[in-house]
Order: C-alpha cells, then structure tokens, then sequence
C-alpha cells in the first residue's frame, strides 16, 4: 500500500500522524512500524530567507509534529523552546521581530541552508533532516525551486506587497487580502520524487490544510495538476472546513480573498471532480454538514460525512482510517 498525502501547515501535520498511526494497525509490519508507505508533498510557498537561513515552515512543522518535537499547545515550533538568538537578532535590528524563531529550531534553519549551500537539493536536504526525526513518512517539498506567496495588501492607505508571513502573523489575516502571489512558480517544477510518489501511489489524499495556500500552492506548481489527473489512484479530499468555519487558521480569509465561500461545499466544488476537469474522487465532510451531500454529489463528488475534529490521536487515526475507506468506495 502506497499513500501521497498533499499536506500542509499543522492540519496536515495532524492528519498525517492519525494515517501513521492507522496504518501501523491496519498493516503491522511487526516492529512497531507498518508495511504502508506514506509520502507527504508539502507545500513550501510559505518558505523564506531570514536572516541568512532558509525557513520552511510547513515541512518543519510536519517533520516535528512525525518525530515527536513540536509544541502541540502553539501548534508549531518545537516544544521547550527557547529564544535568546532571536532575541539578539532584534536587538541588532535584523529579522522579522514579529516572526520568533526559537533557538532549538534555528538549529534545523542552520543546517538547512548549510546544506542547500553545499548544493543540495531541498529534497535532498529534507531527506537529511528528516533522518534525525524518523517521521515514518517520506516527506518531499513540492518543488526544489523556490515558490514564495506573497500577499497584495492596503494598509494605512498604501497598497503593499508583502510575504504571506507577515500577512499571517504580523498581521494576523485582519488586512484584506486583493490577491496572493507565488514567485517563482512559473518557474517550479515538481521533483522526480514528487511525480514518482503521485504515479505509483494507491490512494492520494488531500489533508485538510488550507485550500488556499497549502494545497492551492502545491497544485499551482506547473505539470503537478496533470500528473494528479492522470493519476491511477484515487483522489480523496477532506475538508478543511466545518460547519462553515475553518478548522484551524484564518482559511476563511484566504477563501474571501479568491472568491470562495467559506464552506464544505464550496470547497469542494473549487477542488472539482476529477471526471468533470477537478482533482477529486471523493470528498469527506464533516456530519455537521451531512445536508450538504446532496449538492456535492450533484457536482459530481462521492461524499461521506464522518466526524473531521483531530482531537487526539485517536480521531486522527480514525479519520485517515474514514479517507482511505472512501478511496476504495
């Protein structure tokens, strides 16, 4: 059994651990482990340079939410964390003060940037990052070029274009957005990895990270939507939406920013179904939302509504369990 999850940001951190944990259930390899394979293709449009260092945020916070280091209570960075470089770095007046780096995870930035310098691919640099977690899950960046969002804003009067961090955190998604930027796309291609993992995949699920900006980044990398379409796997898509409210996150401005109701429904309709030009097969809501089946179905997405919050771990697992049994519906 091959899984491609596209993932991004703590939502596909979370879901990807339920998976790993179903997984080592369902297809027990005997040392704690499963005879499952799962890839992540995560999004990297959130990534930067700061202060000299490479930052990608969704692959740090997949890769220590899978090897047990994230601070679960903030959601991202690593637990037990301090901040005295950071601290330093504004008072030399460098950086972003608004955007902390803690002193353990400024080590992983470190070594990151020195192995891109080295001339490493980011997969390959991932790959050796990801040796010291053992994630139990093969993660790859969505591309090796550089994708980064950007946001066209307005503030005090004056129309501005910024990165998607300072959009997010500094000003906390309360700033209109007019349209979001991905530098460098055109640009981008998908790894051979990327490409291998969709074709020989079984089963190819879309976490449920933001539509928007996690997966709408990954899928806007040219030549990664067509290798979806021709896909043999079926694609099974979970929402990131519940009862009309995001999950996590500020999703609901990404959404308003292009169009998009914030709702199961409308979600799924931008996704699409793969048959009629989308990306999807299936399409899991939450039960809050089970009326909304009849629509979606009419928009040509097999629906099953099954309760979506991660609580623990063991909703988690319960959910990826819930996607892998619409995938084989």
């Amino acid at each position: 059994m091959k899984i491609t999850v596209l993932a991004g940001g703590v939502g596909g951190a979370r879901f990807l651990r339920g998976l790993r944990t179903h997984l080592r259930t369902r297809y027990p390899n005997g040392d704690g482990g499963s005879t499952a394979e799962i890839t992540a293709v995560v999004n990297t449009g959130d990534d930067m340079w700061l202060t000299g260092l490479r930052v990608c945020p969704d692959l740090d916070s997949i890769m220590y939410t899978l090897g047990g280091a994230n601070d679960d209570e903030r959601g991202w960075g690593r637990k037990d964390e301090s901040e005295r470089v950071s601290a330093e770095l504004t008072a030399y007046g460098i950086g972003w003060p608004w955007f902390t780096l803690g002193d353990l995870d400024l080590g992983t930035h470190i070594a990151r940037s020195a192995f891109l310098r080295d001339g490493l691919t980011l997969t390959e640099a991932t790959a050796r990052l990801a040796e010291r977690w053992n994630p139990g899950v093969r993660l790859l960046p969505m591309s090796d070029q550089p994708v980064e969002t950007h946001v066209d804003i307005q503030v005090d009067g004056k129309r501005r274009i910024v990165h998607f961090e300072e959009w997010w955190v500094k000003h906390r998604a309360t700033v209109p957005a007019q349209r979001f930027i991905q530098v460098g796309v055109d640009a981008a291609r998908p790894s051979p990895a990327v490409l291998q993992a969709i074709a020989q995949a079984d089963v190819i699920l879309l976490a449920p990270s933001n539509p928007v900006v996690s997966i709408g980044t990954i899928l806007g990398v040219p030549t990664l939507r067509q290798a979806l379409l021709a896909a043999r796997a079926p694609i099974v898509g979970v929402s990131p939406i519940i009862a009309g409210a995001a999950v996590r996150g500020m999703a609901d401005a990404c959404l308003t920013a292009i169009g998009v109701e914030t709702t199961a429904v409308a979600v799924g309709k931008h996704y699409g179904a793969r048959h009629r030009g989308g990306i999807l097969d299936a399409w899991l809501v939450d039960e809050t939302d089970a009326a909304s089946m009849p629509v979606l179905e009419a928009a040509g997405l097999r629906t099953r509504a099954v309760p979506l919050w991660m609580r623990d771990p063991a909703t988690s697992a319960q959910l990826a369990a819930d996607a892998l049994a619409a995938a084989i519906a």
